[in-house]
């Protein structure tokens, strides 16, 4: 017998159809002679839903009474997916973020998972029962209920496993596994059958949205076998593990482009030592993430620093530099919007000297203008002109033999 952690995402029950398609996998699962515990997100577009209502209420609203409206959500498509399950003959409970015993740290809207205690799920297993938790939240050591995020459901479920040493984690969503890039802009895209920790983090960070970086990281940290699978067809998906088994010949393993991207430019720092950590350290406190950064000197002499944002964060990083500009002490602000970034992941890389090149030659016969350039040892990004991004991504698809025909011709 083995334990299997599933989690089904808002897409996925986003309907009682689909909630009672998601009771035929599951019981499918416990068939087989398996133990499972099912992690589900809110039902569709409810949390787009419950936000909508707050901010009707309150432009600001308080962040601890958002965690309270937000966790209801998964509160809906755990009772109802035990209902499905209880009426087609199987024994199922529903448990809350805190009544799976998930505790956070304290922070509202995006805590951390700090401990899992195990017992009363291991209990209820232990007695035959299904065990359907709502994911995207927890609760404090001061009994304060916390939500975990963007993609908080996948951090639950991959952190359950973990927590009860289970056997495997399906992610279930509405594609049928990791794709070599999104298919819905390069059709030429196709599954691969695994891939790495590494490089699933790198991807996810980057922009692709099958899993969130958080839950990767879990996984990877402790060894959590995952598969992400789709929710509707009956087929195998990818099967994120410590060293990709398939397809070592592929030195580039996906691409992901992410748009809105803004470049900022600070020139003429008077104190170029201190003010290139004060900038970063007073962005970071107005929790502006900042992505790319190049330090340069312009042709006047004038030392500068460049960095990438997302656009919706583009006025208040101004804006919070030029409240500090005395302090910070720097001649003038230039920025940049209309920009994406495209980014090439592999760990084949490391043995693989030139991919760079490769890759700048590839967007130069496109005329593909590149702005910023980021690399670590798995993966390449650039920022360039948002009306190219696809155009970038589809020659770099190709370039790198990631498309399907090529692909099946070797």
């Amino acid at each position: 017998m083995a334990l299997i952690v599933q989690k089904f995402g808002g897409t996925s029950v986003g309907s009682v159809e689909r909630i009672q398609n998601v009771a035929n996998r599951v019981i499918a699962e416990i068939q087989q002679g398996n133990q499972v515990v099912v992690v589900v997100s809110a039902m569709g577009k409810t949390t787009d839903e419950l936000v909508s209502l707050a901010k009707q209420i309150s432009v600001s609203p308080s962040k601890r009474e958002m965690d309270m409206l937000m966790a209801t959500g998964e509160q809906m498509t755990i009772s109802l997916l035990c209902m499905a399950l209880k009426e087609k003959g199987y024994e199922a409970v529903s448990l809350t973020g805190w009544q799976a015993g998930i505790q956070t740290e304290a922070i509202h809207g995006n805590a951390r998972i700090e401990h899992i205690q195990t017992e009363r799920v291991q209990g209820l297993l232990n007695e035959g029962r299904i065990v359907v938790v709502a994911g995207f939240q927890g609760i404090t050591a001061d009994k304060e209920i916390t939500t975990l995020g963007r993609g908080g459901s996948d951090t639950t479920a991959v952190a359950l496993a973990a927590a009860l040493q289970a056997d495997k984690c399906d992610i279930y969503t509405d594609v049928t596994g990791v794709f070599t890039t999104d298919p819905r802009y390069v059709k030429t895209a196709r599954k691969l059958q695994s891939i790495s920790y590494d490089e699933m983090l790198e991807l996810a960070n980057l922009g692709a949205g099958v899993l969130h970086p958080r839950a990767v990281e879990l996984a990877k940290n402790y060894h959590v076998s995952l598969e992400v699978r789709s929710s509707m067809e009956l087929e195998r998906g990818t099967i994120v593990e410590e060293e990709a088994s398939m397809e070592q010949n592929l030195i580039v393993r996906g691409i992901a482009f992410e748009d809105n991207v803004s470049r900022v430019t600070v020139v003429g720092m008077e104190d170029q030592l201190h003010t290139l950590p004060t900038i970063f350290t007073t962005l970071a406190k107005h929790q502006i993430n900042v992505d790319i950064i190049i330090q340069s000197i312009i042709s006047s002499g004038e030392p500068s620093i460049s960095f990438s944002v997302k656009t919706d964060d583009l006025q208040k990083t101004v804006d919070v530099l030029s409240q500090y500009a005395d302090t910070l002490g720097y001649e003038r602000i230039e920025h940049e919007s209309g920009l994406a970034k495209v980014s090439i992941v592999g760990s084949g890389m490391v043995s693989n000297p030139g991919v760079a090149a490769d890759m700048f030659e590839v967007l130069a016969g496109e005329k593909v203008e590149v702005k910023m350039v980021s690399t670590s040892e798995i993966k390449i990004s650039t920022v360039v002109n948002q009306a190219e991004m696809v155009r970038a991504v589809e020659v770099l698809h190709q370039a790198f033999q990631l498309d399907a025909e090529m692909a099946g011709a070797k």
